[in-house]
């Protein structure tokens, strides 16, 4: 019967293996789990200094002058409903 949910398999060093292992007893959990939730963690991480690095090259070019106030953002254009 096929899994439920795509599987990886992975080969890890043993100190790497121990660390996740001493965790995953510690907190009542499978190894597997915890190893999923430490992908997930690490990615979004990683995502997160993306996000920083396209944030501080856009704040480079960033020109006050030219820029709209919270206001002119969110006006209400006309035709438009307000939030409620």
């Amino acid at each position: 019967m096929p899994a439920k949910n795509p599987r990886i398999n992975v080969v890890l060093e043993k100190p790497l293996y121990e660390a996740i292992r001493k965790i995953a007893k510690k907190e009542g959990i499978s190894l597997s789990l915890k190893a999923r939730d430490l992908l997930s963690e690490a990615l979004e991480i990683h995502e997160d200094r993306i996000l920083e690095s396209v944030a501080s090259e856009r704040e480079k070019s960033f020109k006050r002058k030219s820029a709209l106030s919270h206001d002119q953002i969110w006006a209400v254009r006309p035709g438009a409903q307000k939030r409620k």
